[in-house]
Parts: C-alpha cells; structure tokens; sequence
C-alpha cells in the first residue's frame, strides 16, 4: 500500500514488525506454534512443490504476470493483508482478526495505474531473506548474487510451508506464488529448495524499460524525500530499485559504484539491463524460463502457453489485460550500448520462444 495511507500507529507497528531484527526472528519462531505438529517439526506436509517464482528486472511486467497467475485461485501468496507481521503469517491472521480492516483500492505508489488493497499479492517474503541472509547479499551500495545454506534453505521451506498453512476464507491452495525481483539473486537455491517449482523471468524492450526505470527512480526519490517513512519501509523490504536508497544489483564487477554512478543518464539503466539479463542467460537454472513483455501484449496464445508450461488449465480467470506502455523517445542512448542491448533482447526472445513453443506436460 502506498506509505502515505498508513495512519501513525500503523507506522510506530511496521518499525517494531520489521524495522527491528530480533522482533522480526522471534515472530517467526513465534509462528511455529499454530502450526500443524507436521509443519511446525519442518515438514512441508502442505505443499507439493509446484510452486511458481516471477522475477526479473523491476519494471519487466513481473506485477502484472503475478497478478494473472494469482487470480486463477490456485496459488496462496503474501498479500497486504499479511503486512507487518510476514514472517508470522498464522500468528498475524488470528490476531488480526480481533480488529480487521479493510483498505479501500487505491493507485500504487508506480503511479502506473494498477491498484492494490489489502488482498493483493506483493513481493514481500523478501522480509525473510534480509532478515536471515541480508548480510550475504547487501552490500552498502548494491546487492549481489549469495549463496544459500542449506540450514538458511531448509527454514525458507518452513516458511513457504507456513504461509500455505495460513489461508485465508476457507480457501486451500496448495502452491506458493512469489513476485520478488531480488529472487534473481538466489535462482539456484529456489531451485534447490523445489526442484519441481518453475521460475518466470519477465523481460521486455530494453530502451523502454531503461526510461522506465529511470522515471520511477525519480518518482521514488520525490516521493521519499517528502516521506522518512516510505523510504524506511521499502528498506525493510529490501526494494532498492529506486529511490534514495537506491542500490542496484550488481554481476559485472566493471559497473560503477551506485554512488558513482550518475542515475539521471539513460545509459546507466541501461548498463544494468545490459548486466542483468546477460548474467540471467548466462546463469538460470533449468526450471527457469524467460517471456517477453511484448509477446504477452501481441500474442492471445501466448498466456495460455505458459499456464500450460505451469500445469494450469485453461478457463481460470485471468484479472488484467497485458496492455503495450505507450513508447518514449530514446534518443539519448549510446549507439553502442543500444546495439549490445537490442542483440541481447533477440537472445532473450528466441530462448523464450525455445520453452514456450515446446511440448509442455499435460496440464492440470
């Protein structure tokens, strides 16, 4: 939910939630016991594994893919509704029952009109990697492919366990769909905790999302600079992709330092779709497989290709529509960068077409 809807008390309750570590630790720990013995000994008794991870790039159309698997009613996420208290998600439902709220649907902070409330699913078990593995992957400045332990993996599935444990309205589904773009950081170890989990990795128009990004880091930075609290609170999610903390991923040791870095240029976003989608090629794991932004909005068929190649049935409901952003003009890009990139963009367009067009299993 944007920040500037949260009311004082709210507030002073996601700074105890989440601004500090060992709150954050022991209501996770908390949480274990309302659970089932099975799932609260570190069995995923409730999940068979099929999950689906969407990640990229901010900007890349990810929001929008989560949001059409979600609303087929077959996956439980996070929503705001789990807010502040996600590592705590049986705990928080219970409580939270004893004053529920409702939260008018209102424009995200993107202002690219999508609206949330509070059962919109969002990128929010982030919280779970900051707060277990933060110092693996943030560095001052920028955030950094990690790697995960097993013990910090083996309490990531109880936590996957305990968010389907806690559905909402009787209903019971039993795969996990995340939205988390810094899940690009950690494919290998997605891949290790579900081997039959798959991974989506939106990609779109590398000039146009470079202005993209470039126009919501502005936004962000103004919107931040009027607010202590929203910068705080996209920290505690570990959201850096824009804004005045912003600290941007980080596979080419020849990147410049974010503070280095002069963020009002097109090229610098460039360079980081150019490093970003270059070590994703290079570096996804098998269960991950690419889709372009473009082909969503062009191709009808292509929604039901990747529900196939994630074992969903045709006639779920699907929510929005993929609708083309209206282009900008790019004029200001280095030649050279804009060549690397649109090669790279065709590399990334026929491995989609190499997944997507191929037989997929029967779905189900």
């Amino acid at each position: 939910m944007p920040a500037a809807s949260y009311s004082a008390l709210e507030r002073l309750l996601h700074h105890l939630a989440l601004g500090s570590r060992a709150v954050a630790e022991f209501s996770f720990d908390l949480d274990r016991q309302f659970l089932p013995p099975a799932l609260a000994d570190g069995e995923d008794a409730a999940s068979d594994g099929r999950h689906v991870f969407v990640c990229g790039l901010a900007r890349a159309g990810t929001t929008i893919v989560m949001r059409r698997l979600h609303a087929t009613g077959l996956f439980r996420s996070l929503t705001y509704r789990d807010m502040p208290f996600v590592l705590a998600p049986n705990l928080w439902r219970r409580l939270s029952r004893l004053a529920p709220r409702d939260i008018a649907a209102a424009e995200r902070a993107h202002g690219d009109r999508l609206t949330v409330d509070a059962d919109s699913p969002e990128a929010l078990d982030e919280v779970f990697w900051r707060v277990f593995a933060g110092s693996d992957y943030i560095a001052p400045d920028h955030l950094h492919p990690h790697h995960v332990e097993e013990p910090v993996l083996a309490r990531f599935r109880r936590y996957v366990a305990a968010i389907l444990a806690s559905r909402r309205d009787g209903d019971s589904p039993r795969r996990y769909l995340s939205k988390n773009n810094n899940a690009i950081l950690r494919l290998d170890a997605l891949q290790r905790a579900f081997p039959r989990a798959a991974i989506v990795i939106p990609f779109r128009d590398p000039l146009q999302h470079a202005q993209s990004l470039r126009a919501q880091h502005r936004r962000f930075s103004r919107l931040q600079a009027e607010d202590k609290f929203a910068r705080a609170y996209m920290g505690w999610l570990a959201h850096h992709e824009f804004g005045l903390d912003h600290r941007p991923f980080r596979f080419a040791a020849s990147l410049a330092d974010a503070g280095e870095a002069d963020t009002a240029r097109l090229d610098y976003w460039l360079d980081l779709w150019l490093d970003t989608y270059a070590w994703l090629l290079r570096t996804r794991p098998a269960n991950a497989f690419f889709v372009g932004y473009e082909t969503l909005c062009a191709d009808p068929l292509a929604w039901d290709r990747i529900l196939a190649r994630l074992d969903i049935a045709p006639g779920h409901p699907s929510g929005e529509p993929f609708a083309p952003a209206a282009p900008r003009p790019v004029a200001e890009a280095d030649p050279a960068r804009a060549a690397r990139a649109r090669d790279l963009y065709r590399e990334l367009a026929a491995a989609s077409r190499i997944v997507l067009d191929a037989p997929a299993r029967a779905a189900g």
